[in-house]
């Protein structure tokens, strides 16, 4: 018995650091992501509200900006404006409803996104799932920084570890 314990507490530690790459910063896609490069979209529908400017891409929205692909059910753009309340280009974008996130092999699954693109910073929330290779994380919240290539898990980070697979 004693044996057996301490065969299992050795797996446990060799998985280790699994587990605290997963409540620390990982890689997150192969390439980085540039948010300086053009964003495309396409959704089935588009209202613009004149009174703010403000844009509602909805129905099968599908934004790639570089290697990034982010899918939602709708998606917010809020402006950036100057001084005299011009718009100077976007600011951000805020997804909702079956968020679906890919950049190379990797991807994440959310109820909700905001893209912040001057940041090249991605926040999902609501019963995040990632995806990497073989392996899959869950968490409350996951921030992903486009530029460099990394992402970070918060908030109850679950996985499940198999020893000499992961």
């Amino acid at each position: 018995m004693f044996l057996i314990r301490s065969l299992t507490f050795i797996l446990a530690c060799v998985a280790l650091p699994t587990l605290a790459l997963a409540q620390g910063t990982f890689a997150f896609g192969t390439v980085k992501a540039n948010p300086l490069m053009p964003v495309e979209v396409s959704a089935d529908n588009l209202a613009i509200n004149q009174a703010d400017g403000s844009a509602e891409f909805q129905g099968n929205v599908v934004i790639i900006q570089g290697v990034m692909r982010l899918s939602a059910d709708q998606v917010h753009v809020v402006y950036k404006t100057n001084d005299t309340a011009e718009k100077t280009g976007i600011e951000r974008l805020q997804a909702k409803g079956n968020v679906l996130l890919v950049n190379g092999p990797d991807a994440a699954e959310a109820q909700t996104a905001d893209y912040s693109i001057d940041a090249g910073t991605i926040v999902m929330t609501g019963d995040v799932l990632l995806t990497q290779g073989n392996s899959t994380l869950t968490s409350n919240r996951l921030v992903v920084n486009l530029t460099a290539g990394t992402a970070e898990l918060a908030g109850r980070v679950k996985t499940i570890l198999v020893p000499g697979q992961n």
